[in-house]
C-alpha cells in the first residue's frame, strides 16, 4: 500500500509531489505516484459547528438560552470543500500511513487534526516540518520526517484556542445583541484590540495642548557654524523666551563642555511577519492583510522566501550555510552590487543578532530561498525587496559614527548641540535610495518637540573648545505639545505584540511576544474582522473608532466584564496557549477557566441596562450612504433612487413580516451593506434589515428560480457569496448550478449554472 501526503493547500501539493513523486499522475484533486499519493486540504475543510447542531432552539437567538456551553464541541463540513474531504477520505483507505504535510504552524496542525478527527483515520501517522518549499527543504524533510506524536501538545493548543474562542465569541456576542438589540460581535482577541484603538482614540480626543517656546541660537567659529537648543525649565511665558534670545543674539560665547565619542550602528534584526508587516505598512501603506497575503504569495507560488507566518527574528546554526549560498545566489541577481560587497565571515554561528537557536520557536526568520524570482507583481517585489535588502544588510559591519557633544555659554544661557558625525555607512547601503541618502547626511530624523534634536552630518565636525564663539543669530519658536499619534496598521501591530504595553526596550518587547494578542498569523485578520464588523474605519492610514465601536467597547465595560477588553489579560491567555503547545500547562485547566469567564459575562450582562438605539450611530452611517449614492438615472425610465425606494419599500416588507417577538430580537446575520449596521430578520416572504427605515433596501426573498432559500442558504450566501452546487429543474431537464450574491448592496441574487450563467435576478 501507499503512503497518503496530505498537505494544506493544493499548489503546496503539488510542489511536494514535485520532489517526491516527479512521475505522478496528475488526477484533478489529487497526484498519484509509485509510493505517495498526494492530496490537500483547501484551508480548513472543517470547522467548529454552530450552535443550532447541539439544540435546534439555538437557531433563534434568546438570551434565556444563555450561556451554551457544548460538553464535546461538534466539527462539521464546510459546504463548499466537501468534495475534497470526500476525496481525502475515499484516498486514504487505499494507503497504509499518512503524512500530515500541512503548514508548520498551530493551525496547519488543527487543520490535520480535525481532517483525522472527521475521517477516523487509524493509520500511523508522520510530521513534515519544514520551513521553506525550496526542493531541497522538501527532500531534507522527507528524508526526516517527525513522528505524530511530538505534536500532540501543539494540537491541544489548537483545539484550545478553537474551543475558547468558540465559547466566548458565540455567548458574548449573543448576549450584548440580544440584551441592546444591536448586531455587537465580540471576541477573545478582537474585542481587546478594539478596546487598545479606542483607548488611544479618546487620549487624543481628551488631550489638553500645552504653548510653550524653544529658543534655537546659530553659533560660529571661524568656517565652523552650529546650532544649540536652550538649556532649562520649559518656558511657557513668550515674553520671557523672547528676551532670552534677545540677551544672547550678536554676542560672544564660550564652550564650557565638548566630548567626542564613537558609536556603531547595526543592522536591524531580520523580519518576523508582524515586523515585515509593520515596514511595509509604513513604507507602502500595505494593511496588514495584505503583506501576509503578498508573503504568502512569495513563499507559497513563486517559493522565494522562507515561511512568513514567523514570529522569530533569529536563525539556528543548520540556517548559516544557507544564508550563504542565498548570498552567492544573489551575486548574478540585480542586487549583485549590494551581494558582492556583503561579507559571507559576518554571519556565523557566533553572531547572536543573527543566531540565536534560543529564540527560533517553530520557524526561523523570514529569509530568501535559493530559487530566483520569475515575474513578480510589483507589490510581490516591493515585499520580496525588503526581505532581501534586510538579509543582505547582516553580511555587512556596523555603522560608524562620531557623536559631539556642545554646550555652548552666552551670557549666562546655556544651549546643548548634538552632531552625529557619519564615519562609515557600513550595513546603511542596503537601505533602497532615499532611506540611505537619509541615514549618510542632511538633518536627523525629526523626534518628537519635546525631545532633542540631532544634526547628521557627512563632512567632518570639529571645535576648538579653547576657542570663543559668536552667536549670528538666536530665535524664540512657539510650539504646542502634541497629542498621541492615531494608531497606523504598523503601529497598532506592535501594540497587538506586547498586548498594548508601551515597551521600548527591546527585550522586554521580546519577552512579551508569547503574550502578545493573536498570533503572527492571525493578527491581520483581526483587524481586518473589525472593519468588516463597523468598528473601525481607515483615514488614509489613521485608524478611528466607529460610534458602534465606541458604544461596544463602554457596554462591555460597563457591564463589568473589563476581562473581555483587556489586552494584558488576553495577552496572558495567549502565553498560556504557548504553554501547553509545549507542554508545561494544561489544556483543561484553561478550558475550565475560559467555561467560569463564560458564565460570568452572560451573569452580568443579565443585569445590565438596554441601550439606546442611537447610542451605535447607524442613523448617521445610513444617511452618509445615501448622500453617497448616485441619483442618475439609467435604462429602463426609473432613476437610480426609484429604484432604491422599491427595494426600500421591499424590504420594509419583510422585515416588517419578521417583526421579533416579544422574547427579544433575534438577528440572523449582520446586513453585508457597507456601513449599514443593521441586522437580517426572517419575516414570512423574505429577509429583510432591521434599518430599513434609514434607508436600508437589502433584502433575500425566501423563494428564488423554483428554491426556497433555507437560513443555510441564506449563511452561505452572506459568507461565501454563494450557495452549493444545486439542482434546477429546466424544460430541457435539470441543470446543476449555485445561487450567487450578485450585489451585497441590494440582496440581488442570480443563477450561476455549472457551465454559463443565467441572470436571473430578483430585483
Amino acid at each position: 500500500m501507499k503512503t497518503l501526503v496530505i498537505a494544506e493547500k493544493p499548489d503546496m501539493g503539488r510542489t511536494i509531489a514535485a520532489v517526491i513523486e516527479p512521475k505522478a499522475k496528475n488526477n484533478r484533486s489529487y497526484l498519484e505516484g509509485e509510493r505517495y499519493i498526494i492530496t490537500w486540504a483547501i484551508g480548513h475543510l472543517l470547522g467548529l459547528a454552530e450552535p443550532d447542531a447541539y439544540d435546534e432552539k439555538y437557531k433563534r437567538w434568546n438570551f434565556g438560552d444563555l450561556p451554551i456551553l457544548p460538553d464535546q464541541f461538534k466539527i462539521v463540513p464546510n459546504p463548499r470543500t466537501k468534495d475534497q474531504l470526500k476525496t481525502i477520505s475515499e484516498l486514504a483507505k487505499r494507503c497504509d500511513a499518512i503524512v500530515n504535510a500541512c503548514d508548520a504552524a498551530r493551525e496547519g496542525q488543527y487543520i490535520f487534526a480535525l481532517i483525522q478527527q472527521q475521517l477516523k483515520l487509524t493509520q500511523p501517522v508522520k510530521r513534515l516540518w519544514i520551513s521553506d518549499l525550496t526542493s531541497e527543504s522538501i527532500a531534507k524533510g522527507f528524508a526526516e520526517l517527525y513522528d505524530a506524536s511530538e505534536f500532540e501538545n501543539l494540537t491541544m493548543a489548537a483545539r484550545a484556542r478553537s474551543e475558547a474562542d468558540w465559547l466566548i465569541g458565540m455567548n458574548a456576542t449573543r448576549a450584548f445583541t440580544t440584551k441592546h438589540r444591536e448586531l455587537l460581535s465580540v471576541g477573545r482577541v478582537q474585542t481587546p484590540v478594539l478596546a487598545l484603538i479606542y483607548d488611544r482614540q479618546k487620549e487624543i480626543e481628551n488631550f489638553d495642548s500645552l504653548t510653550y517656546y524653544e529658543i534655537k541660537a546659530e553659533f560660529e567659529q571661524d568656517a565652523r557654524k552650529y546650532t544649540g537648543s536652550w538649556q532649562g525649565d520649559r518656558l511657557t511665558d513668550g515674553e520671557k523666551a523672547a528676551a532670552i534670545a534677545e540677551k544672547v543674539r550678536g554676542k560672544e560665547g564660550r564652550i564650557t563642555e565638548y566630548e567626542v565619542k564613537e558609536t556603531k550602528e547595526y543592522p536591524y534584526k531580520l523580519y518576523d511577519l508582524t515586523l515585515l508587516q509593520r515596514e511595509a505598512n509604513a513604507k507602502f501603506g500595505y494593511s496588514a492583510k495584505k503583506t501576509l497575503d503578498i508573503a504568502q504569495a512569495l513563499y507559497e507560488r513563486h517559493k522565494v522566501i522562507s515561511y512568513p507566518r514567523t514570529s522569530s527574528n533569529y536563525v539556528t546554526e543548520q540556517n548559516i550555510d544557507g544564508m550563504h549560498k542565498v548570498l552567492h545566489m544573489l551575486k548574478s541577481s540585480s542586487y549583485k552590487e549590494l551581494a558582492e560587497g556583503g561579507r559571507p565571515s559576518l554571519v556565523h554561528v557566533g553572531n547572536k543578532a543573527v543566531c540565536n537557536p534560543t529564540r527560533v520557536e517553530d520557524h526561523h526568520a523570514i529569509l530568501p530561498t535559493l530559487r530566483r524570482p520569475g515575474t513578480l507583481s510589483k507589490e510581490e517585489q516591493n515585499v520580496y525587496d525588503l526581505v532581501i535588502r534586510r538579509f543582505l544588510s547582516h553580511f555587512y559591519p556596523a555603522a560608524e559614527y562620531k557623536q559631539h557633544t556642545v554646550l555652548t555659554e552666552v551670557e549666562g544661557e546655556t544651549f546643548k548641540t548634538n552632531v552625529k558625525e557619519l564615519l562609515s555607512l557600513g550595513w546603511k547601503v542596503c537601505l533602497p535610495g532615499d532611506d540611505g541618502a537619509k541615514s549618510a547626511s542632511g538633518r536627523g530624523k525629526k523626534k518628537d518637540e519635546e525631545e532633542e534634536t540631532e544634526d547628521l552630518v557627512s563632512e567632518p565636525f570639529q571645535i576648538d573648545k579653547e576657542r570663543p564663539v559668536q552667536c549670528t543669530g538666536a530665535e524664540a519658536k512657539e510650539k504646542a505639545t502634541q497629542p498621541p499619534k492615531h494608531y497606523t496598521e504598523g503601529t497598532l501591530l506592535k501594540a497587538m505584540e506586547s498586548a498594548g504595553k508601551q515597551l521600548e526596550n527591546e527585550e522586554l518587547r521580546e519577552a512579551m511576544k508569547d503574550a502578545g494578542l493573536g498570533t503572527p498569523a492571525t493578527r491581520a485578520a483581526t483587524i481586518e474582522r473589525l472593519k468588516n464588523v463597523g468598528y473601525i474605519t481607515m483615514q488614509g492610514k489613521k485608524i478611528t473608532v466607529t460610534q458602534k465601536g465606541r458604544t461596544a467597547v463602554e457596554l462591555i465595560r460597563r457591564a463589568g466584564v473589563e476581562l473581555l477588553t483587556s489586552p494584558e489579560m488576553t495577552g496572558q491567555w495567549e502565553r498560556r496557549l504557548y504553554q501547553i503547545s509545549k507542554g508545561e500547562a494544561a489544556r483543561e485547566k484553561f478550558m475550565d477557566n475560559v467555561r467560569r469567564f463564560t458564565i460570568s459575562i452572560i451573569e452580568k450582562v443579565r443585569t445590565q441596562q438596554k441601550a439606546d438605539a442611537s447610542m451605535f450611530g447607524t442613523e448617521e452611517a445610513d444617511k452618509g450612504g445615501r448622500r453617497g449614492g448616485s441619483r442618475s438615472g439609467t435604462g429602463g425610465g426609473k432613476t437610480a433612487r426609484s429604484r432604491t425606494d422599491e427595494r426600500r419599500t421591499a424590504a420594509a416588507k419583510a422585515a416588517a413580516d419578521g417583526k421579533p417577538p416579544a422574547a427579544g430580537l433575534q438577528p440572523l446575520a449582520p446586513c453585508p451593506r457597507e456601513g449599514c449596521g443593521g441586522q437580517l430578520i426572517e419575516g414570512r416572504k423574505g429577509y429583510g434589515c432591521t434599518h430599513y427605515k434609514q434607508g436600508c433596501g437589502f433584502v433575500i426573498w425566501k423563494e428564488f428560480s423554483g428554491k426556497k432559500i433555507s437560513s443555510a442558504m441564506l449563511n452561505a450566501l452572506l459568507t461565501k457569496g454563494q450557495t452549493q452546487l444545486l439542482s434546477f429543474k429546466r424544460d430541457g431537464g435539470e441543470v446543476k448550478g449555485r445561487i450567487v450574491l450578485a450585489d451585497r448592496n441590494t440582496g440581488k441574487l442570480t443563477l450561476e449554472q455549472a457551465d454559463s450563467t443565467v441572470a436571473s435576478s430578483n430585483s
